[in-house]
């Protein structure tokens, strides 16, 4: 059986363009105490401690939804993405997690056998 993937909506080709081109682009940090600035965080916690599961997903899904290339590339470590991924893609909703999982094949949930 051959799986279809839907063409992405051009109302949200903004936000392929602001993709890396691999995901090993994403060299951020993978622990410590992460502030973003206000033009990214500006309605409320800028402070991160990537130690707390809940802040890290808090962070991710700041920088994805508000980032641009450069954003993402500072602030967004592969490794974690990859791992917290099967929680963020549920909270980040479909037109944003969609251009992330076609350039990213590696993001796609595994399917059941």
């Amino acid at each position: 059986m051959t799986t279809h993937h839907a063409a992405p909506d051009p109302r949200w080709s903004h936000l392929t363009e602001r993709l890396p081109s691999r995901l090993e682009d994403l060299t951020g940090p993978d622990s410590g105490n992460i502030q973003l600035p206000l033009r990214l965080a500006w309605s409320g916690l800028t402070s991160f401690d990537l130690s707390d599961e809940r802040l890290l997903l808090g962070l991710y899904r700041i920088v994805i939804t508000n980032g641009m290339r450069r954003d993402l590339t500072t602030y967004l470590n592969a490794n974690l993405l990859i791992r917290h991924w099967p929680t963020l893609r549920i909270a980040l909703g479909k037109p944003i997690r969609m251009p992330w999982e076609l350039r990213f094949p590696q993001l796609m949930p595994q399917q059941e056998i």
